[in-house]
Protein backbone atom coordinates (compact mmCIF):
# COMPACT_ATOMS: atom_id res chain seq x y z
CA UNK A 1 0.00 0.00 0.00
CA UNK A 2 1.39 3.50 -0.90
CA UNK A 3 1.63 6.19 1.49
CA UNK A 4 1.44 8.61 -0.96
CA UNK A 5 -2.36 8.32 -1.54
CA UNK A 6 -5.26 8.77 0.58
CA UNK A 7 -6.61 6.53 2.60
CA UNK A 8 -10.11 5.85 4.66
CA UNK A 9 -11.12 2.71 6.75
CA UNK A 10 -12.06 -0.48 5.16
CA UNK A 11 -15.48 -0.61 8.22
CA UNK A 12 -17.37 1.00 10.05
CA UNK A 13 -16.03 1.15 13.77
CA UNK A 14 -18.54 1.31 16.70
CA UNK A 15 -16.76 2.36 20.35
CA UNK A 16 -19.28 3.20 23.58
CA UNK A 17 -17.49 5.39 26.48
CA UNK A 18 -17.27 8.13 29.25
CA UNK A 19 -16.45 11.34 28.22
CA UNK A 20 -12.94 12.33 31.08
CA UNK A 21 -14.67 15.70 31.46
CA UNK A 22 -18.00 15.91 31.20
CA UNK A 23 -19.08 12.53 32.38
CA UNK A 24 -21.70 11.33 30.20
CA UNK A 25 -21.72 8.00 28.26
CA UNK A 26 -21.26 8.70 24.49
CA UNK A 27 -21.35 6.62 21.29
CA UNK A 28 -18.85 7.13 18.51
CA UNK A 29 -18.80 5.92 14.71
CA UNK A 30 -16.18 6.15 12.40
CA UNK A 31 -17.07 5.59 8.72
CA UNK A 32 -14.92 5.43 6.01
CA UNK A 33 -15.22 8.39 3.80
CA UNK A 34 -14.20 9.61 -0.58
CA UNK A 35 -10.61 11.48 -1.00
CA UNK A 36 -10.56 14.67 -0.33
CA UNK A 37 -13.38 14.95 2.42
CA UNK A 38 -11.07 15.09 5.20
CA UNK A 39 -11.75 14.57 9.40
CA UNK A 40 -15.33 15.06 9.91
CA UNK A 41 -17.19 15.53 13.25
CA UNK A 42 -20.84 14.68 13.29
CA UNK A 43 -23.15 15.48 16.49
CA UNK A 44 -26.09 12.78 15.51
CA UNK A 45 -27.93 13.83 18.58
CA UNK A 46 -28.76 16.60 17.12
CA UNK A 47 -31.30 17.25 14.04
CA UNK A 48 -29.44 20.30 12.14
CA UNK A 49 -26.37 22.22 11.90
CA UNK A 50 -24.31 19.19 13.42
CA UNK A 51 -21.11 19.10 11.16
CA UNK A 52 -17.89 20.59 13.49
CA UNK A 53 -14.88 20.38 10.99
CA UNK A 54 -11.50 19.89 13.92
CA UNK A 55 -9.37 22.62 12.32
CA UNK A 56 -7.18 25.01 14.24
CA UNK A 57 -9.49 27.72 13.88
CA UNK A 58 -12.26 26.25 15.21
CA UNK A 59 -10.39 25.52 18.51
CA UNK A 60 -12.87 27.43 20.93
CA UNK A 61 -11.21 25.72 24.37
CA UNK A 62 -8.12 24.24 24.74
CA UNK A 63 -8.58 23.89 28.97
CA UNK A 64 -7.02 20.73 29.73
CA UNK A 65 -8.89 19.28 26.28
CA UNK A 66 -9.00 20.16 22.75
CA UNK A 67 -12.80 21.43 22.45
CA UNK A 68 -13.85 22.96 18.71
CA UNK A 69 -17.34 24.15 17.65
CA UNK A 70 -19.43 25.09 14.30
CA UNK A 71 -20.62 28.70 13.55
CA UNK A 72 -23.79 27.37 14.94
CA UNK A 73 -22.03 26.72 18.71
CA UNK A 74 -22.21 23.24 18.40
CA UNK A 75 -18.73 21.78 20.26
CA UNK A 76 -17.32 18.25 20.39
CA UNK A 77 -14.67 18.13 23.06
CA UNK A 78 -11.55 15.77 23.79
CA UNK A 79 -10.84 14.87 20.04
CA UNK A 80 -7.06 14.86 20.29
CA UNK A 81 -6.64 11.14 21.02
CA UNK A 82 -8.82 10.47 18.55
CA UNK A 83 -7.16 12.58 16.10
CA UNK A 84 -3.77 11.43 17.07
CA UNK A 85 -4.73 7.54 16.32
CA UNK A 86 -5.81 9.63 12.78
CA UNK A 87 -2.85 11.16 12.05
CA UNK A 88 -0.11 8.48 13.18
CA UNK A 89 -2.41 5.97 11.31
CA UNK A 90 -2.47 7.80 7.94
CA UNK A 91 -6.01 8.10 7.98
CA UNK A 92 -7.12 10.86 6.13
CA UNK A 93 -10.72 10.69 5.29
CA UNK A 94 -13.08 9.70 8.08
CA UNK A 95 -16.61 10.48 9.44
CA UNK A 96 -17.02 10.73 13.26
CA UNK A 97 -20.45 10.31 14.46
CA UNK A 98 -21.14 11.33 18.28
CA UNK A 99 -24.32 11.17 20.07
CA UNK A 100 -22.49 13.71 22.61
CA UNK A 101 -20.23 16.65 22.83
CA UNK A 102 -17.48 14.66 24.67
CA UNK A 103 -15.60 11.98 22.84
CA UNK A 104 -14.78 9.08 25.02
CA UNK A 105 -12.04 8.79 27.03
CA UNK A 106 -11.51 4.64 27.15
CA UNK A 107 -8.20 4.06 29.27
CA UNK A 108 -7.38 7.71 28.76
CA UNK A 109 -4.83 6.75 25.64
CA UNK A 110 -4.99 6.20 22.15
CA UNK A 111 -4.75 2.42 22.54
CA UNK A 112 -8.24 1.43 21.68
CA UNK A 113 -8.90 3.59 18.66
CA UNK A 114 -5.62 2.19 17.38
CA UNK A 115 -6.38 -1.36 17.75
CA UNK A 116 -10.15 -0.94 16.39
CA UNK A 117 -8.78 1.17 12.98
CA UNK A 118 -5.88 -1.65 12.42
CA UNK A 119 -8.67 -4.43 13.44
CA UNK A 120 -11.13 -2.64 10.80
CA UNK A 121 -8.67 -2.49 7.81
CA UNK A 122 -7.44 0.45 5.84
CA UNK A 123 -8.52 1.22 2.28
CA UNK A 124 -6.05 2.96 0.08
CA UNK A 125 -7.61 5.41 -2.46
CA UNK A 126 -5.63 6.59 -6.03
CA UNK A 127 -5.76 10.29 -4.89
CA UNK A 128 -2.65 12.02 -3.93
CA UNK A 129 -1.74 12.63 -0.52
CA UNK A 130 -1.14 16.60 0.48
CA UNK A 131 1.04 17.87 2.46
CA UNK A 132 1.99 21.02 4.66
CA UNK A 133 5.51 21.69 4.61
CA UNK A 134 7.55 24.07 6.95
CA UNK A 135 9.61 27.00 5.01
CA UNK A 136 10.02 29.08 8.45
CA UNK A 137 10.40 29.17 11.75
CA UNK A 138 7.46 29.87 14.23
CA UNK A 139 7.66 30.02 17.82
CA UNK A 140 5.59 30.53 20.64
CA UNK A 141 6.39 31.66 23.84
CA UNK A 142 4.54 31.79 27.16
CA UNK A 143 6.66 32.56 30.42
CA UNK A 144 8.76 29.15 30.60
CA UNK A 145 6.83 27.38 28.35
CA UNK A 146 8.01 27.65 24.57
CA UNK A 147 6.70 25.35 21.68
CA UNK A 148 8.57 26.28 17.70
CA UNK A 149 8.59 24.21 14.74
CA UNK A 150 10.76 24.63 11.64
CA UNK A 151 12.48 23.32 8.60
CA UNK A 152 12.71 19.39 8.09
CA UNK A 153 13.33 17.58 4.94
CA UNK A 154 12.11 14.14 5.55
CA UNK A 155 9.46 13.92 8.24
CA UNK A 156 7.89 15.27 11.48
CA UNK A 157 9.66 15.11 14.27
CA UNK A 158 8.45 16.17 17.46
CA UNK A 159 10.88 16.89 20.07
CA UNK A 160 9.04 17.41 23.72
CA UNK A 161 9.77 17.95 27.22
CA UNK A 162 8.22 18.30 30.88
CA UNK A 163 9.33 19.42 34.18
CA UNK A 164 7.15 18.84 37.23
CA UNK A 165 8.04 19.27 41.08
CA UNK A 166 6.86 16.39 41.77
CA UNK A 167 10.01 13.20 42.56
CA UNK A 168 7.95 10.84 40.74
CA UNK A 169 7.35 12.20 37.41
CA UNK A 170 10.25 14.91 37.75
CA UNK A 171 11.34 16.08 34.06
CA UNK A 172 11.27 13.93 30.85
CA UNK A 173 12.22 14.54 26.86
CA UNK A 174 11.04 12.69 24.35
CA UNK A 175 11.95 12.87 20.47
CA UNK A 176 10.09 11.27 18.12
CA UNK A 177 9.81 10.90 13.88
CA UNK A 178 6.05 10.53 13.58
CA UNK A 179 6.87 8.78 9.55
CA UNK A 180 9.53 6.33 10.65
CA UNK A 181 9.16 5.35 14.55
CA UNK A 182 7.04 2.94 16.01
CA UNK A 183 4.47 4.70 17.60
CA UNK A 184 3.38 2.23 20.30
CA UNK A 185 4.55 3.95 23.54
CA UNK A 186 2.72 7.01 22.03
CA UNK A 187 -0.54 5.92 21.44
CA UNK A 188 -0.12 3.30 24.56
CA UNK A 189 0.18 6.67 27.27
CA UNK A 190 -2.47 7.85 29.30
CA UNK A 191 -3.27 10.79 30.22
CA UNK A 192 -2.80 11.48 34.13
CA UNK A 193 -3.02 13.78 36.92
CA UNK A 194 -1.76 14.88 40.82
CA UNK A 195 -3.73 13.79 42.91
CA UNK A 196 -3.93 17.40 44.65
CA UNK A 197 -5.39 18.92 41.68
CA UNK A 198 -8.69 16.62 41.45
CA UNK A 199 -10.49 18.97 43.75
CA UNK A 200 -9.34 21.90 41.04
CA UNK A 201 -10.46 19.49 38.18
CA UNK A 202 -14.06 19.82 39.87
CA UNK A 203 -14.40 23.13 40.78
CA UNK A 204 -13.91 23.88 37.45
CA UNK A 205 -16.37 21.63 36.57
CA UNK A 206 -13.99 19.20 34.31
CA UNK A 207 -12.90 15.50 35.14
CA UNK A 208 -16.60 14.16 36.16
CA UNK A 209 -15.62 11.19 34.38
CA UNK A 210 -12.36 10.89 35.88
CA UNK A 211 -11.26 7.67 37.46
CA UNK A 212 -8.29 5.58 37.82
CA UNK A 213 -9.49 3.76 35.20
CA UNK A 214 -9.12 5.80 32.44
CA UNK A 215 -6.09 8.17 33.95
CA UNK A 216 -2.67 7.71 36.09
CA UNK A 217 -2.89 9.60 39.05
CA UNK A 218 0.12 10.45 40.77
CA UNK A 219 -0.30 11.40 44.69
CA UNK A 220 2.73 12.89 46.71
CA UNK A 221 5.92 10.72 44.97
CA UNK A 222 3.72 7.42 43.79
CA UNK A 223 1.66 6.56 41.53
CA UNK A 224 -1.53 5.23 42.88
CA UNK A 225 -2.45 3.11 39.38
CA UNK A 226 -2.32 -0.74 40.19
CA UNK A 227 0.07 -2.10 37.32
CA UNK A 228 2.82 0.87 37.42
CA UNK A 229 3.47 2.66 33.94
CA UNK A 230 2.94 1.04 30.31
CA UNK A 231 6.38 2.53 29.41
CA UNK A 232 9.27 4.21 31.14
CA UNK A 233 8.63 7.95 29.68
CA UNK A 234 4.75 7.46 29.74
CA UNK A 235 3.80 11.06 30.92
CA UNK A 236 6.18 12.85 27.87
CA UNK A 237 4.66 10.42 25.52
CA UNK A 238 0.99 11.02 26.52
CA UNK A 239 1.95 15.06 25.67
CA UNK A 240 3.38 13.75 22.41
CA UNK A 241 0.28 12.17 21.85
CA UNK A 242 -1.94 14.89 22.61
CA UNK A 243 0.43 17.22 20.57
CA UNK A 244 0.19 14.92 17.40
CA UNK A 245 -3.38 14.88 17.96
CA UNK A 246 -3.32 18.90 17.63
CA UNK A 247 -1.39 19.33 14.86
CA UNK A 248 -3.72 17.27 12.55
CA UNK A 249 -6.06 20.23 12.91
CA UNK A 250 -3.64 21.84 10.21
CA UNK A 251 -5.87 19.45 8.09
CA UNK A 252 -3.14 17.92 6.47
CA UNK A 253 0.41 15.62 6.95
CA UNK A 254 3.28 18.21 7.70
CA UNK A 255 6.86 18.11 7.60
CA UNK A 256 8.82 19.80 9.74
CA UNK A 257 10.55 19.74 13.02
CA UNK A 258 8.90 20.77 16.14
CA UNK A 259 10.21 21.20 19.77
CA UNK A 260 8.51 22.15 22.93
CA UNK A 261 8.99 22.58 26.70
CA UNK A 262 6.39 22.25 29.11
CA UNK A 263 3.43 23.16 26.43
CA UNK A 264 0.34 21.79 25.93
CA UNK A 265 -3.36 22.15 23.71
CA UNK A 266 -3.49 26.10 24.49
CA UNK A 267 0.38 26.39 22.90
CA UNK A 268 -0.04 24.18 20.25
CA UNK A 269 -2.97 25.59 18.89
CA UNK A 270 -1.49 29.30 19.29
CA UNK A 271 1.75 28.04 17.13
CA UNK A 272 -0.77 26.73 13.77
CA UNK A 273 -2.60 30.14 14.50
CA UNK A 274 0.90 31.78 14.14
CA UNK A 275 2.10 29.51 11.76
CA UNK A 276 -0.79 30.11 9.39
CA UNK A 277 -1.24 33.50 9.46
CA UNK A 278 1.68 34.28 7.49
CA UNK A 279 2.23 32.12 3.88
CA UNK A 280 5.74 32.59 3.54
CA UNK A 281 5.91 30.15 7.04
CA UNK A 282 4.56 27.10 4.84
CA UNK A 283 3.89 25.73 1.36
CA UNK A 284 0.91 23.32 0.81
CA UNK A 285 2.05 20.64 -1.73
CA UNK A 286 0.48 17.54 -3.65
CA UNK A 287 2.62 14.76 -3.69
CA UNK A 288 2.94 12.85 -7.03
CA UNK A 289 4.29 9.15 -7.39
CA UNK A 290 4.30 5.72 -6.99
CA UNK A 291 6.84 5.34 -4.07
CA UNK A 292 7.63 6.93 -1.72
CA UNK A 293 11.39 8.78 -1.94
CA UNK A 294 14.01 8.91 0.67
CA UNK A 295 13.05 12.87 1.13
CA UNK A 296 9.22 13.80 1.32
CA UNK A 297 10.52 16.87 0.05
CA UNK A 298 12.38 15.68 -2.71
CA UNK A 299 11.18 18.48 -5.28
CA UNK A 300 10.73 16.09 -8.85
CA UNK A 301 7.91 14.62 -7.06
CA UNK A 302 6.22 17.67 -5.35
CA UNK A 303 3.36 20.22 -7.35
CA UNK A 304 2.82 23.35 -5.04
CA UNK A 305 -0.44 24.26 -5.08
CA UNK A 306 -0.44 26.94 -2.50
Amino acid sequence: MSILTQKTILKKISIDGIGIHTGLKSNLNILPAHPNTGIVFKRIDLKKNNIVIPTYNNVVDATLCTTISNEYGVKVSTIEHLMGALYGLGIDNAIVELNSQEVPILDGSAKKFVELIIESGIKASEAPIKIIKIEKQTEVREGDKIISINKSNVSLDIDFEIKYQNEFIKSQRNKISIFEDDLTNIYNSRTFCLFEDIEKLKKMGLGKGGSLENALVVKDNSLINKGGLRNQKEFVNHKILDCMGDLYLSGYKMIGSLTCSQGGHHLTNKLLRKLFSDQKNYSLIEIKGKNLPHSLANRNLLRSIA
